[in-house]
Order: C-alpha cells, then sequence, then structure tokens
C-alpha cells in the first residue's frame, strides 16, 4: 500500500498462488482514505461494498468477464503509476529484486527498511 506521493505505508506477503482481494481489508485496518485505487485483481462485490460503507471510494476497473461492469473514475485511477513506481524503487535494492531472505518476515523487514531509506531520500 502507497500513499497518495508515492511512499510505502504498509504491506504483506502472501503465497503466490493466494488472490489479492482478501489482503485489501486487513490493509486498510486503522486507515480512512477518501479512495482505495487498486488494480482488477481487486475487483470483488464485498470489497467494494465494505470501502463504500467504510465511506472510502473504489476505484478499481471491472475485470473483463464481469457480466455487469462497475463505473470507475478514469482519470484518477491513472494516478495508481505512484504504487507502480515505488515497487520499480524497491525493486532497485538487490535484496528485495532477488529475495536473498529465505524466510517472510527478514524479507518483509529489508522491504520496510528499503521504502525508509526511499522515503529520507525524498525529504
Amino acid at each position: 500500500m502507497a500513499d497518495t506521493r508515492g511512499h510505502f505505508v504498509r504491506g504483506c506477503l502472501t503465497a503466490g498462488q493466494r488472490p489479492d482481494a482478501p489482503q485489501a481489508l486487513p490493509l486498510l485496518e486503522g486507515l480512512a482514505p477518501a479512495y482505495l485505487l487498486a488494480d482488477r485483481g481487486y475487483d470483488s462485490d464485498p470489497l467494494v461494498a465494505t470501502l463504500a460503507a467504510r465511506g472510502t471510494c473504489a476505484v478499481i476497473p471491472p475485470r473483463r468477464k464481469r457480466r455487469t461492469p462497475r463505473a470507475y473514475d478514469a482519470a484518477r485511477y491513472a494516478q495508481r503509476h505512484l504504487v507502480e513506481r515505488l515497487f520499480s524503487r524497491l525493486k532497485q535494492f538487490r535484496r528485495v529484486a532477488t529475495r536473498h531472505d529465505k524466510s517472510d518476515t527478514h524479507f518483509l523487514d529489508f522491504i520496510q527498511l528499503a521504502a525508509t531509506v526511499l522515503w529520507l531520500r525524498d525529504c
């Protein structure tokens, strides 16, 4: 998860075969963003309904095979490039790009350390 300036806020590791949408709500716990920008992997009716109940506008394009496509703000969705830039900047750290750490906790800790270094560079 990244903020509006492309800085790391929160993250979690999951197995590669796990879907993305169930991880969104635990990451948002304690936060009240006005908008949530996410890719098609997060398009699920329960997630969008929960976000709407919290007062968060979901800017998530519908999946291509959806029977009734949901409307979304395409102009605001274009700002999702900040998250992709964050991933690219994190991968500049060799230890993140090649995943040298064997344990998940060490890998996530280094991601948080790398994100802190990036945040300090932007100050």
